[in-house]
């Protein structure tokens, strides 16, 4: 993946799988085939797959290079992982992240924060590998910085993403459980972004005048530019998601902010622009 400049801080997009999932009715109660035959002729191929119908989403990290440090946001699915779904044909010792993360020039050791938006299995899988039959932090010279919130509510639930994910990191004493708006430092900062889980952030990222923020699982996509009120079926607060959401959306709109996506099909970033025929478009970049 090609590296992206914001002022002095390099992006680049660390991708695990970039492939054909569920269908917009599997995510989205509202989503009817009637519902989103308007928008097939924009979704289509690049987001939305014509013959099957199904959304076509990458599921990524993103390595910020700053001056002064080395930063993951969100570490995708992971290996050996005890999720529930993954891809068709994907094999869950899959370690093609990793490589993509060699081939940007970064080891596990070079990381100094990771950051995680929330703790859904796609966001924070990496956290961890298995060492000598042990969850162990990939990351060994990392902190990772945490929602308090987010780390509340998955410690209340105590599934397996928490036990295998998040849990191991907490007992190696490398978390740092922070404020929904805690900052690093000038050029990254938290923002709370509520609805999909308790305590879900966006990660903001600033240089030279120039902005970017990874939205986590605020969209996962495109369709919901069209539709911001739609929020998928297995949020923790659909109502809440969707106000911020269209909170988000309108703060970005027409600005110069890099929106990062989790999970929009490549290019995956964009700005927000308006559209005149729904509410908001991308302009990739």
């Amino acid at each position: 993946m090609q590296a992206r400049q914001l002022g002095d801080i390099t992006i680049d997009r660390i991708v695990e799988f970039h492939a054909p999932m569920d269908r917009p009715r599997d995510f989205f109660d509202e989503a009817t085939p009637d519902a989103v035959a308007p928008h097939r002729h924009w979704l289509e191929p690049w987001a939305l797959e014509p013959v099957t119908g199904k959304m076509i989403m990458a599921c990524q990290s993103y390595l910020v290079r700053t001056r002064h440090h080395t930063i993951l946001i969100d570490t995708c699915v992971g290996c050996h992982k005890s999720v529930g779904w993954l891809p068709e044909g994907w094999q869950r010792n899959n370690e093609i992240w990793l490589d993509n993360l060699s081939a940007a020039g970064v080891g596990p050791e070079d990381i100094d924060y990771v950051f995680c938006t929330h703790f859904h299995s796609d966001h924070c899988g990496w956290n961890t590998r298995l060492v000598d039959g042990r969850w162990a932090p990939t990351f060994a010279n990392a902190k990772y910085i945490f929602a308090r919130a987010e780390y509340a509510a998955a410690e209340a639930e105590n599934d397996s993403v928490f036990r295998e994910n998040v849990l191991p990191v907490m007992e190696a004493k490398q978390a740092v459980l922070v404020d929904m708006d805690y900052a690093l430092d000038d050029e990254v900062w938290l923002e709370p972004t509520p609805g999909h889980t308790p305590g879900h952030v966006a990660v903001n990222l600033a240089s030279k005048g120039a902005r970017a923020v990874m939205c986590g699982d605020l969209m996962h996509n495109p369709i919901q530019l069209a539709h911001p009120e739609w929020s998928p079926n297995f949020d923790h607060d659909g109502a809440q998601s969707a106000a911020t959401r269209k909170a988000f959306l309108d703060a970005h709109c027409e600005t110069d902010t890099l929106v990062l996506t989790a999970h929009f099909p490549s290019p995956s970033v964009g700005r927000v622009v308006r559209h005149a025929e729904r509410a908001f478009d991308f302009s990739y970049a």
